[in-house]
């Protein structure tokens, strides 16, 4: 081989290379078909599109790589490069993933909207100091207790067999601050339990009860916001540094755009679930203000009781009150 053979030899394979294709594989409970798995799909084609496609993202969902620990582990092994999870499942590697989902914390979507604006990219930091890279972020809406049985009150819930996501902190604190020792499970179990009764009780937003088909089973909600939820899609640090600097943007504009979008679906969705659940014969009960304070006055022990046990950490909870007394006009 002569050297101007060799020279474009090497070259080639230069330049096949550097346009490598990446394929980062990512796993979610949520069932396919959703919103959820609509948009994230329509961002990774983009994606693709996009980069040429030099980024391609393959998703397993619906829970077939396992519960949220697993997930974590196959991360870890390299068999898996991400996942999207809820905050509480993800507070296991950064505890303020969390932080949106103290009890009884916010009393509307403003709120929320608010103190997302100054904490979110906080969160992102706290992800990338764990070894993450969290490119979406969005509001799944506020989760409202829905049970089996018909609960109104504090001593109706303890007498109830509620369910916790496994590993969730601050929701097992927001339960056991009602005197109740909640159940711990993987959200894929939750549908199965309410079928052989293991559990009840169990809290999700309107939407997000008929994506996993719980509304077939339960058949009262208290219309009091217990937790907002958010959903966050993390992809390991390392793959992610391992882009150009282009395909870096583009993975974070495009899924950024895509978990954007959901925001409004999920407020869309949330609303035309809730008249869905009562066309579906669920009671939705409305707490007098006497009830409501009652209520309230549990979230503000729990959130007192996590302080305690720094399951956010106190910048991030200063951050919060901070964000929050702003978001309610506080001087």
């Amino acid at each position: 081989m002569n050297k101007n053979a060799l020279f474009i030899f090497f070259l080639g394979a230069f330049a096949v290379g550097a346009h490598a294709a990446t394929t980062i594989k990512i796993a979610t409970v949520a069932p396919d078909g959703t919103a959820w798995m609509r948009e994230m799909r329509a961002g990774a084609d983009a994606l693709k599109k996009r980069t040429g496609d030099r980024v391609e993202i393959k998703y397993y969902p619906g829970g077939v790589m396992g519960d949220e620990p697993s997930v974590l582990r196959k991360i870890k092994i390299g068999q898996l490069q991400g996942g999207a999870f809820t905050g509480g499942e993800l507070s296991a590697i950064v505890k303020d993933a969390q932080v949106y989902s103290l009890p009884f914390l916010f009393k509307n979507q403003e709120e929320v909207d608010k103190v997302r604006a100054q904490l979110d990219p906080l969160l992102k930091k706290s992800f990338q100091q764990a070894g993450f890279e969290a490119v979406g972020i969005s509001g799944g809406g506020f989760a409202y207790t829905m049970s089996v049985k018909d609960i109104k009150t504090r001593d109706d819930l303890k007498a109830a067999k509620v369910w916790v996501p496994q590993g969730d902190r601050i929701a097992d604190a927001g339960f056991k601050a009602a005197g109740v020792t909640p159940i711990p499970l993987p959200l894929a179990d939750v549908y199965t339990s309410l079928q052989t009764g293991l559990i009840d009780t169990a809290a999700n937003t309107p939407a997000g009860a008929i994506a996993f088909q719980w509304h077939t089973k339960i058949k009262h909600m208290i219309d009091l916001p217990l937790t907002y939820v958010v959903g966050i899609l993390v992809i390991d640090k390392k793959v992610v540094d391992g882009l150009s600097a282009d395909d870096q943007k583009a993975l974070n504009e495009e899924l950024g755009a895509a978990f954007a979008r959901l925001e409004k679906i999920n407020r869309d969705d949330n609303m035309q679930a809730r008249g869905a659940l009562e066309k579906q014969g669920v009671a939705i009960f409305t707490p007098n203000a006497e009830e409501t304070k009652a209520w309230e006055a549990i979230g503000v022990a729990a959130r007192k009781d996590l302080a305690t046990q720094n399951e956010v950490t106190p910048e991030m909870a200063a951050a919060l009150d901070k964000a929050l007394a702003a978001a309610r006009g506080s001087k």
